[in-house]
Protein backbone atom coordinates (compact mmCIF):
# COMPACT_ATOMS: atom_id res chain seq x y z
CA UNK A 1 0.00 0.00 0.00
CA UNK A 2 2.76 2.55 1.07
CA UNK A 3 4.28 1.75 -2.70
CA UNK A 4 1.55 2.71 -4.14
CA UNK A 5 1.20 5.83 -2.25
CA UNK A 6 4.34 6.77 -3.62
CA UNK A 7 3.95 5.61 -7.06
CA UNK A 8 0.62 7.78 -7.49
CA UNK A 9 2.35 11.12 -6.81
CA UNK A 10 5.34 10.39 -8.55
CA UNK A 11 3.53 9.00 -11.75
CA UNK A 12 1.40 12.47 -11.97
CA UNK A 13 4.48 14.97 -10.78
CA UNK A 14 5.09 16.84 -13.89
CA UNK A 15 8.48 18.09 -14.77
CA UNK A 16 9.27 21.86 -15.09
CA UNK A 17 11.67 24.85 -15.67
CA UNK A 18 13.04 25.20 -12.13
CA UNK A 19 14.58 28.69 -12.61
CA UNK A 20 11.95 30.42 -10.65
CA UNK A 21 10.77 28.04 -8.22
CA UNK A 22 11.57 27.68 -4.75
CA UNK A 23 12.31 24.17 -3.40
CA UNK A 24 14.35 22.39 -0.85
CA UNK A 25 17.30 20.24 -2.10
CA UNK A 26 19.90 18.91 0.65
CA UNK A 27 22.59 17.03 -0.41
CA UNK A 28 23.06 14.17 1.40
CA UNK A 29 26.88 14.19 1.52
CA UNK A 30 26.82 18.39 2.34
CA UNK A 31 24.33 19.08 5.08
CA UNK A 32 25.21 20.77 7.77
CA UNK A 33 28.79 21.80 6.12
CA UNK A 34 29.90 25.29 6.71
CA UNK A 35 32.48 27.03 4.86
CA UNK A 36 35.63 28.79 6.39
CA UNK A 37 33.44 31.98 7.19
CA UNK A 38 30.75 29.98 9.13
CA UNK A 39 28.49 29.75 6.48
CA UNK A 40 26.41 26.65 5.06
CA UNK A 41 27.50 25.64 1.81
CA UNK A 42 25.63 25.43 -1.44
CA UNK A 43 23.29 22.56 -1.24
CA UNK A 44 23.61 21.94 2.53
CA UNK A 45 21.99 24.11 4.65
CA UNK A 46 20.97 23.61 8.05
CA UNK A 47 19.86 20.03 8.34
CA UNK A 48 18.52 18.65 12.18
CA UNK A 49 19.56 15.12 13.33
CA UNK A 50 18.58 13.25 15.99
CA UNK A 51 19.40 9.67 17.10
CA UNK A 52 16.57 7.09 16.36
CA UNK A 53 16.62 4.25 18.19
CA UNK A 54 14.20 2.57 15.35
CA UNK A 55 16.90 3.36 12.80
CA UNK A 56 19.16 1.44 15.09
CA UNK A 57 20.68 4.25 17.00
CA UNK A 58 21.41 6.38 13.71
CA UNK A 59 21.39 10.34 13.44
CA UNK A 60 18.00 10.91 10.98
CA UNK A 61 15.79 13.50 10.05
CA UNK A 62 12.21 12.03 10.29
CA UNK A 63 10.54 15.43 9.23
CA UNK A 64 12.87 15.39 5.68
CA UNK A 65 14.39 13.45 3.27
CA UNK A 66 17.62 14.07 1.30
CA UNK A 67 19.09 13.44 -2.01
CA UNK A 68 21.78 11.73 -2.76
CA UNK A 69 23.88 11.81 -5.88
CA UNK A 70 27.24 9.94 -6.85
CA UNK A 71 30.17 11.41 -7.78
CA UNK A 72 29.84 10.48 -11.32
CA UNK A 73 26.71 12.57 -11.66
CA UNK A 74 26.46 16.64 -11.61
CA UNK A 75 24.76 17.60 -8.57
CA UNK A 76 23.13 20.48 -10.24
CA UNK A 77 22.59 18.97 -14.00
CA UNK A 78 19.02 20.21 -14.94
CA UNK A 79 17.68 16.41 -15.05
CA UNK A 80 18.71 16.24 -11.22
CA UNK A 81 17.08 19.54 -10.64
CA UNK A 82 13.86 19.30 -12.11
CA UNK A 83 13.62 15.90 -10.49
CA UNK A 84 14.25 16.89 -6.87
CA UNK A 85 11.70 19.50 -7.24
CA UNK A 86 9.34 16.94 -8.66
CA UNK A 87 9.73 14.78 -5.91
CA UNK A 88 9.50 17.33 -3.46
CA UNK A 89 6.32 16.81 -2.43
CA UNK A 90 6.93 12.92 -1.38
CA UNK A 91 8.19 13.97 2.23
CA UNK A 92 4.59 13.96 3.33
CA UNK A 93 4.14 10.58 1.70
CA UNK A 94 7.13 9.44 3.27
CA UNK A 95 6.23 11.21 6.73
CA UNK A 96 2.72 9.47 6.66
CA UNK A 97 3.22 6.34 5.62
CA UNK A 98 5.73 6.11 8.54
CA UNK A 99 3.00 7.62 10.76
CA UNK A 100 0.62 5.01 9.59
CA UNK A 101 2.94 2.17 9.96
CA UNK A 102 5.87 2.98 12.63
CA UNK A 103 7.39 -0.40 11.81
CA UNK A 104 8.54 0.65 8.61
CA UNK A 105 12.33 1.69 8.15
CA UNK A 106 13.98 3.16 5.29
CA UNK A 107 11.35 4.54 1.86
CA UNK A 108 13.18 5.64 -0.67
CA UNK A 109 12.78 6.83 -4.48
CA UNK A 110 15.44 6.24 -7.51
CA UNK A 111 15.44 8.10 -10.24
CA UNK A 112 16.55 7.73 -13.50
CA UNK A 113 18.69 10.65 -13.63
CA UNK A 114 20.70 9.25 -10.68
CA UNK A 115 19.84 11.08 -8.05
CA UNK A 116 18.51 9.19 -4.67
CA UNK A 117 15.88 10.76 -2.55
CA UNK A 118 15.84 9.17 0.86
CA UNK A 119 13.86 8.99 4.25
CA UNK A 120 14.80 9.47 6.80
CA UNK A 121 17.15 12.20 6.17
CA UNK A 122 20.80 11.06 6.79
CA UNK A 123 24.22 12.68 6.39
CA UNK A 124 26.20 10.61 3.85
CA UNK A 125 29.70 9.60 4.09
CA UNK A 126 31.90 9.36 1.19
CA UNK A 127 34.84 6.58 1.42
CA UNK A 128 38.69 7.28 1.97
CA UNK A 129 38.95 9.32 -1.37
CA UNK A 130 36.03 11.67 -0.73
CA UNK A 131 33.91 9.63 -3.84
CA UNK A 132 30.65 8.46 -3.00
CA UNK A 133 30.34 5.61 -5.91
CA UNK A 134 26.82 4.92 -4.31
CA UNK A 135 24.29 4.67 -7.53
CA UNK A 136 20.74 3.58 -6.85
CA UNK A 137 20.47 2.61 -10.75
CA UNK A 138 23.02 -0.31 -10.33
CA UNK A 139 20.98 -1.43 -6.99
CA UNK A 140 19.48 -5.00 -7.33
CA UNK A 141 16.11 -3.42 -6.22
CA UNK A 142 15.99 -0.72 -8.50
CA UNK A 143 17.43 -2.88 -11.81
CA UNK A 144 14.59 -5.66 -11.02
CA UNK A 145 12.32 -3.33 -10.77
CA UNK A 146 12.65 -1.67 -14.36
CA UNK A 147 13.55 -4.54 -15.74
CA UNK A 148 11.87 -8.01 -16.86
CA UNK A 149 13.87 -11.42 -16.62
CA UNK A 150 16.75 -11.30 -19.64
CA UNK A 151 18.53 -13.79 -21.05
CA UNK A 152 21.94 -11.78 -22.04
CA UNK A 153 24.87 -13.01 -24.17
CA UNK A 154 27.78 -10.79 -23.46
CA UNK A 155 30.15 -10.68 -26.58
CA UNK A 156 33.74 -9.39 -26.17
CA UNK A 157 36.42 -8.66 -29.25
CA UNK A 158 39.91 -10.19 -27.70
CA UNK A 159 41.59 -9.45 -31.05
CA UNK A 160 44.84 -7.79 -31.21
CA UNK A 161 43.94 -4.20 -31.91
CA UNK A 162 41.97 -4.54 -28.08
CA UNK A 163 45.41 -4.43 -26.17
CA UNK A 164 46.62 -2.04 -23.64
CA UNK A 165 43.48 0.23 -22.49
CA UNK A 166 40.93 -0.87 -24.17
CA UNK A 167 41.02 -4.36 -23.08
CA UNK A 168 41.09 -2.46 -19.60
CA UNK A 169 37.59 -0.58 -20.56
CA UNK A 170 36.18 -3.84 -22.33
CA UNK A 171 36.88 -5.90 -18.95
CA UNK A 172 35.51 -3.32 -16.30
CA UNK A 173 32.23 -3.24 -19.07
CA UNK A 174 31.64 -6.83 -18.65
CA UNK A 175 31.93 -6.25 -14.93
CA UNK A 176 29.44 -3.42 -14.98
CA UNK A 177 27.21 -5.62 -17.00
CA UNK A 178 27.13 -8.62 -14.66
CA UNK A 179 26.73 -6.46 -12.27
CA UNK A 180 22.95 -5.61 -13.93
CA UNK A 181 22.03 -8.89 -13.15
CA UNK A 182 19.99 -10.65 -10.91
CA UNK A 183 19.08 -13.93 -9.86
CA UNK A 184 16.05 -14.09 -12.37
CA UNK A 185 18.35 -13.61 -15.11
CA UNK A 186 20.54 -16.03 -17.24
CA UNK A 187 23.53 -15.33 -19.08
CA UNK A 188 26.74 -15.99 -20.70
CA UNK A 189 30.57 -14.69 -21.52
CA UNK A 190 31.83 -15.49 -25.10
CA UNK A 191 35.47 -13.92 -26.24
CA UNK A 192 35.80 -13.82 -30.01
CA UNK A 193 39.16 -12.92 -32.09
CA UNK A 194 39.24 -15.41 -35.83
CA UNK A 195 37.46 -18.36 -33.84
CA UNK A 196 34.93 -17.84 -30.72
CA UNK A 197 35.55 -19.30 -27.29
CA UNK A 198 33.77 -19.29 -24.48
CA UNK A 199 35.10 -17.99 -21.35
CA UNK A 200 33.99 -20.55 -19.48
CA UNK A 201 34.15 -24.01 -21.51
CA UNK A 202 31.96 -25.95 -18.95
CA UNK A 203 29.09 -23.36 -20.01
CA UNK A 204 29.17 -24.20 -23.87
CA UNK A 205 25.93 -23.56 -25.81
CA UNK A 206 23.99 -22.85 -22.26
CA UNK A 207 22.90 -19.88 -20.62
CA UNK A 208 23.27 -19.65 -16.73
CA UNK A 209 21.37 -18.11 -13.91
CA UNK A 210 23.19 -15.07 -13.04
CA UNK A 211 23.21 -15.76 -9.31
CA UNK A 212 25.81 -13.98 -7.32
CA UNK A 213 28.39 -17.29 -7.45
CA UNK A 214 28.01 -17.49 -11.45
CA UNK A 215 28.50 -13.66 -11.96
CA UNK A 216 31.91 -13.40 -9.60
CA UNK A 217 32.95 -16.80 -11.86
CA UNK A 218 32.72 -14.81 -14.36
CA UNK A 219 34.54 -12.13 -13.04
CA UNK A 220 37.75 -13.69 -12.68
CA UNK A 221 37.41 -15.74 -15.70
CA UNK A 222 37.23 -12.36 -17.76
CA UNK A 223 40.64 -11.02 -15.30
CA UNK A 224 42.30 -13.78 -17.45
CA UNK A 225 41.72 -13.09 -21.04
CA UNK A 226 44.63 -11.88 -23.43
CA UNK A 227 44.41 -10.02 -26.91
CA UNK A 228 45.80 -11.82 -29.98
CA UNK A 229 44.75 -12.65 -33.54
CA UNK A 230 42.09 -10.74 -36.00
CA UNK A 231 38.49 -10.26 -34.81
CA UNK A 232 35.83 -12.05 -36.98
CA UNK A 233 32.44 -10.76 -35.32
CA UNK A 234 30.15 -12.63 -37.67
CA UNK A 235 31.34 -16.09 -35.74
CA UNK A 236 30.66 -15.06 -32.59
CA UNK A 237 27.31 -13.56 -33.29
CA UNK A 238 26.04 -16.57 -34.89
CA UNK A 239 27.18 -18.43 -31.74
CA UNK A 240 25.05 -16.05 -29.21
CA UNK A 241 21.89 -16.05 -31.78
CA UNK A 242 22.26 -19.96 -31.58
CA UNK A 243 22.66 -19.77 -27.29
CA UNK A 244 19.92 -17.66 -27.12
CA UNK A 245 17.44 -19.54 -29.92
CA UNK A 246 18.13 -22.98 -27.79
CA UNK A 247 16.83 -21.26 -24.58
CA UNK A 248 14.46 -24.33 -23.44
CA UNK A 249 14.32 -26.71 -19.94
CA UNK A 250 14.73 -23.78 -17.54
CA UNK A 251 18.00 -22.56 -18.57
CA UNK A 252 16.75 -19.00 -19.77
CA UNK A 253 13.97 -16.67 -18.97
CA UNK A 254 12.52 -16.95 -21.79
CA UNK A 255 11.61 -13.15 -21.30
CA UNK A 256 13.63 -10.21 -22.88
CA UNK A 257 16.78 -11.34 -25.16
CA UNK A 258 19.56 -9.36 -25.62
CA UNK A 259 23.16 -9.70 -27.07
CA UNK A 260 26.03 -7.35 -25.92
CA UNK A 261 28.71 -6.28 -28.26
CA UNK A 262 31.97 -5.24 -26.99
CA UNK A 263 34.21 -3.95 -29.52
CA UNK A 264 36.78 -1.65 -31.32
CA UNK A 265 35.13 -1.86 -34.31
CA UNK A 266 33.41 -4.05 -37.32
CA UNK A 267 34.99 -4.66 -40.46
CA UNK A 268 34.24 -7.62 -42.39
CA UNK A 269 30.34 -7.86 -44.32
CA UNK A 270 27.94 -9.16 -40.85
CA UNK A 271 24.33 -8.18 -42.45
CA UNK A 272 23.86 -11.68 -43.20
CA UNK A 273 24.01 -12.98 -39.60
CA UNK A 274 21.16 -10.76 -38.81
CA UNK A 275 19.22 -11.41 -42.33
CA UNK A 276 19.52 -15.05 -41.06
CA UNK A 277 18.53 -14.97 -37.70
CA UNK A 278 17.14 -12.06 -36.22
CA UNK A 279 14.96 -10.30 -39.00
CA UNK A 280 12.25 -9.62 -39.69
CA UNK A 281 10.88 -10.05 -36.15
CA UNK A 282 14.04 -9.05 -34.34
CA UNK A 283 12.99 -10.95 -31.14
CA UNK A 284 16.91 -10.21 -29.97
CA UNK A 285 18.07 -6.66 -29.09
CA UNK A 286 21.66 -6.10 -29.75
CA UNK A 287 23.67 -3.53 -27.45
CA UNK A 288 27.10 -2.29 -29.04
CA UNK A 289 29.82 -0.46 -26.59
CA UNK A 290 32.86 1.25 -29.04
CA UNK A 291 35.89 0.71 -27.13
CA UNK A 292 38.46 3.48 -27.17
CA UNK A 293 39.05 6.71 -28.58
CA UNK A 294 38.92 5.40 -32.15
CA UNK A 295 35.84 5.96 -34.22
CA UNK A 296 36.94 5.12 -37.42
CA UNK A 297 34.31 2.56 -37.49
CA UNK A 298 31.49 3.67 -35.37
CA UNK A 299 28.96 3.62 -38.44
CA UNK A 300 29.04 -0.34 -38.56
CA UNK A 301 28.99 -0.83 -34.85
CA UNK A 302 26.32 1.57 -34.66
CA UNK A 303 24.21 0.29 -37.48
CA UNK A 304 24.14 -3.18 -35.71
CA UNK A 305 22.87 -1.31 -32.87
CA UNK A 306 20.01 0.79 -34.99
CA UNK A 307 18.69 -2.63 -36.85
CA UNK A 308 18.56 -4.57 -34.19
CA UNK A 309 16.23 -2.95 -31.53
CA UNK A 310 19.34 -1.86 -29.74
CA UNK A 311 21.72 0.61 -28.38
CA UNK A 312 24.69 2.05 -29.55
CA UNK A 313 27.17 3.68 -26.95
CA UNK A 314 30.81 5.04 -27.19
CA UNK A 315 33.46 4.05 -24.23
CA UNK A 316 36.28 5.88 -24.55
CA UNK A 317 37.39 6.39 -21.22
CA UNK A 318 36.69 3.98 -17.82
CA UNK A 319 35.10 6.74 -16.53
CA UNK A 320 32.52 6.75 -19.19
CA UNK A 321 31.72 3.14 -18.22
CA UNK A 322 28.88 2.85 -15.40
CA UNK A 323 26.59 5.66 -17.25
CA UNK A 324 26.96 4.16 -20.96
CA UNK A 325 26.02 0.72 -19.52
CA UNK A 326 23.08 1.66 -17.58
CA UNK A 327 21.32 3.12 -20.83
CA UNK A 328 20.70 -0.50 -21.85
CA UNK A 329 18.10 -0.85 -18.86
CA UNK A 330 16.27 2.17 -20.21
CA UNK A 331 15.66 0.47 -23.18
CA UNK A 332 14.72 -3.32 -22.00
CA UNK A 333 12.52 -1.51 -19.44
CA UNK A 334 10.53 0.78 -22.45
CA UNK A 335 7.96 -2.42 -23.65
CA UNK A 336 6.91 -2.79 -19.71
CA UNK A 337 6.34 0.99 -19.84
CA UNK A 338 4.14 1.38 -22.42
CA UNK A 339 2.20 -1.61 -21.20
CA UNK A 340 1.69 -0.16 -17.72
CA UNK A 341 3.17 -3.17 -15.96
CA UNK A 342 3.55 -2.50 -12.26
CA UNK A 343 5.01 -5.91 -10.80
CA UNK A 344 6.26 -5.45 -7.43
CA UNK A 345 9.50 -7.41 -7.02
CA UNK A 346 11.08 -8.04 -3.66
CA UNK A 347 15.03 -8.96 -4.13
CA UNK A 348 17.31 -11.63 -2.04
CA UNK A 349 18.11 -11.54 0.78
CA UNK A 350 21.06 -9.62 1.93
CA UNK A 351 22.85 -8.14 5.00
CA UNK A 352 22.42 -4.29 5.82
CA UNK A 353 25.74 -3.10 6.32
CA UNK A 354 24.74 -0.54 8.64
CA UNK A 355 23.07 -2.77 11.00
CA UNK A 356 25.49 -5.38 10.28
CA UNK A 357 28.73 -2.84 11.57
CA UNK A 358 26.61 -2.33 14.53
CA UNK A 359 25.75 -5.49 15.32
CA UNK A 360 22.29 -5.46 15.31
CA UNK A 361 21.37 -9.24 14.95
CA UNK A 362 17.83 -9.05 15.22
CA UNK A 363 17.53 -7.21 12.14
CA UNK A 364 20.44 -8.42 9.82
CA UNK A 365 18.87 -10.08 7.10
CA UNK A 366 16.63 -7.71 4.65
CA UNK A 367 14.87 -7.84 2.21
CA UNK A 368 13.65 -4.54 -0.53
CA UNK A 369 10.35 -4.43 -2.15
CA UNK A 370 10.62 -2.36 -5.49
CA UNK A 371 8.53 -1.15 -8.20
CA UNK A 372 8.92 1.10 -11.88
CA UNK A 373 7.45 4.90 -12.09
CA UNK A 374 6.96 5.35 -15.31
CA UNK A 375 5.60 8.73 -16.99
CA UNK A 376 1.81 9.54 -17.60
CA UNK A 377 2.16 12.68 -19.60
CA UNK A 378 0.35 12.09 -22.37
CA UNK A 379 3.09 13.71 -24.80
CA UNK A 380 5.44 11.02 -23.65
CA UNK A 381 3.20 8.48 -22.84
CA UNK A 382 3.89 6.49 -26.36
CA UNK A 383 8.24 6.57 -25.76
CA UNK A 384 7.85 4.56 -22.84
CA UNK A 385 9.76 6.99 -19.98
CA UNK A 386 10.86 5.05 -16.83
CA UNK A 387 10.81 7.78 -13.80
CA UNK A 388 13.02 5.77 -11.49
CA UNK A 389 12.14 3.08 -9.10
CA UNK A 390 10.30 3.57 -5.60
CA UNK A 391 10.70 1.03 -2.68
CA UNK A 392 11.35 0.13 0.74
CA UNK A 393 13.04 -1.99 3.03
CA UNK A 394 12.05 -4.78 5.11
CA UNK A 395 13.61 -6.51 7.87
CA UNK A 396 12.93 -10.38 7.24
CA UNK A 397 12.05 -11.01 10.58
CA UNK A 398 9.03 -8.55 10.53
CA UNK A 399 7.56 -10.40 7.53
CA UNK A 400 7.83 -13.74 9.68
CA UNK A 401 5.73 -12.07 12.17
CA UNK A 402 2.52 -12.17 9.88
CA UNK A 403 2.70 -15.87 10.34
CA UNK A 404 -0.45 -16.59 12.36
CA UNK A 405 1.38 -18.61 15.61
CA UNK A 406 -2.23 -20.16 16.56
CA UNK A 407 -1.98 -22.37 12.87
CA UNK A 408 1.59 -23.99 13.28
CA UNK A 409 1.11 -26.21 16.22
CA UNK A 410 2.83 -26.78 19.33
CA UNK A 411 6.10 -27.64 16.80
CA UNK A 412 5.35 -26.16 13.96
CA UNK A 413 7.40 -23.06 12.71
CA UNK A 414 7.07 -20.57 9.04
CA UNK A 415 10.11 -20.04 6.46
CA UNK A 416 10.37 -17.98 3.78
CA UNK A 417 11.58 -19.50 0.34
CA UNK A 418 12.52 -17.86 -3.12
CA UNK A 419 11.88 -18.35 -6.64
CA UNK A 420 14.81 -19.61 -6.84
CA UNK A 421 14.99 -22.03 -4.16
CA UNK A 422 16.92 -19.83 -2.09
CA UNK A 423 16.27 -20.12 2.07
CA UNK A 424 15.37 -16.31 3.20
CA UNK A 425 14.60 -17.03 6.33
CA UNK A 426 14.38 -20.44 9.14
CA UNK A 427 14.57 -20.32 12.38
CA UNK A 428 17.65 -22.73 12.35
CA UNK A 429 19.49 -20.48 9.40
CA UNK A 430 23.02 -19.04 10.21
CA UNK A 431 24.11 -17.08 7.44
CA UNK A 432 27.74 -16.62 7.01
CA UNK A 433 28.79 -13.25 5.59
CA UNK A 434 31.80 -12.00 4.00
CA UNK A 435 33.03 -7.93 3.08
CA UNK A 436 33.96 -7.73 -0.43
CA UNK A 437 35.31 -4.75 -2.46
CA UNK A 438 33.76 -4.59 -6.17
CA UNK A 439 34.97 -2.66 -8.38
CA UNK A 440 31.67 -0.06 -7.48
CA UNK A 441 31.81 -0.42 -3.91
CA UNK A 442 31.95 -2.53 -0.62
CA UNK A 443 29.27 -4.82 -0.46
CA UNK A 444 28.35 -7.73 1.97
CA UNK A 445 27.28 -11.04 0.78
CA UNK A 446 25.80 -13.89 2.43
CA UNK A 447 27.74 -17.25 1.64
Amino acid sequence: MYLYNILNYVMHGLFYTISFCQFDYFNALLVNTMDEEGNFIELGGEFPLEENEHFNKLSVNTLMSDIQVPTNVYNKDPDILNGVYMSEALNDIFINNFQKDPTLTWQYFGSSAGFFRLYPGIKWTPDANGVVSFDCRNRNWYIQAATSPKDIVIVVDVSGSMKGLKMTIAKHTINTILDTLGENDFVNVIAYTDYVRYVEPCFKGTLVQADLDNREHFKLLVEELHVKGEAKVKKAMKESFRILADVTNGQGSLCNQAIMLITDGAMEDFQSVFEEFNWPDKKVRVFTYLIGRDMTFSENVKWIACNNKGYYTHISTLADVQENVMEYLHVLSRPMVINHDHDIIWTEAYMDSVLFKSKAHSLLLMTSVAMPVFSKKKETLSHGILLGVVGTDVPLLEVMKLAPRYKLGAHGYAFLITNNGYILAHPDLRPLVKIVNTHSEKNILLL
